[in-house]
């Protein structure tokens, strides 16, 4: 019974281990393609009459699995940012005209998971980043969307 438990114990570990590991990969690819996919629907600007932002936002949404979602970000363990800035001063740009063409778009989020092992959770291991940029193109015709 004891030689049992000697094995047992650490196999289970291991096992959980395989689960687990395979499974912070998986949520950081996801996360990863969410942001890369909302940055390029973001600099085509073909986002409609909902407002830039917010269809950006669900298209990081779509693309990340539901591992970011508004539940995730209300509960204060998930973030997403979009931020403008000027194609040649690099500084950060706000409000109207700061998605015009030419300024770079920066798509970001952050996923803190906490379903996997509780040790891992205290530790903040479980914290997932991801973000990706890239330059703004023209509108179709010419008309900036709204932000």
């Amino acid at each position: 019974m004891l030689e049992a438990a000697f094995v047992f114990l650490p196999m289970m570990a291991l096992f959980f281990a395989m689960i687990d590991f395979p499974f912070a990969i998986f949520i950081q690819n996801a996360l990863r393609e969410g942001v890369r996919e909302g940055a390029r629907f973001a600099i085509t600007q073909q986002t409609g009459a909902s407002g830039q932002d917010a269809a950006v936002k669900a298209v990081v949404q779509t693309y990340s699995f539901g591992f970011l979602n508004n539940a995730a970000i209300a509960a204060g363990t998930a973030t997403f940012n979009i931020t403008y800035y000027d194609g040649t001063t690099l500084a950060a740009v706000t409000g109207p005209g700061s998605n015009a063409a030419g300024n770079i778009c920066v798509v970001s989020a952050t996923i803190q998971h906490t379903w996997m092992a509780p040790v891992w959770q205290k530790t903040g291991i479980l914290t997932f980043n991801a973000s990706s940029s890239d330059v703004m193109e023209a509108p179709p015709g010419g008309i900036l969307p709204a932000r």
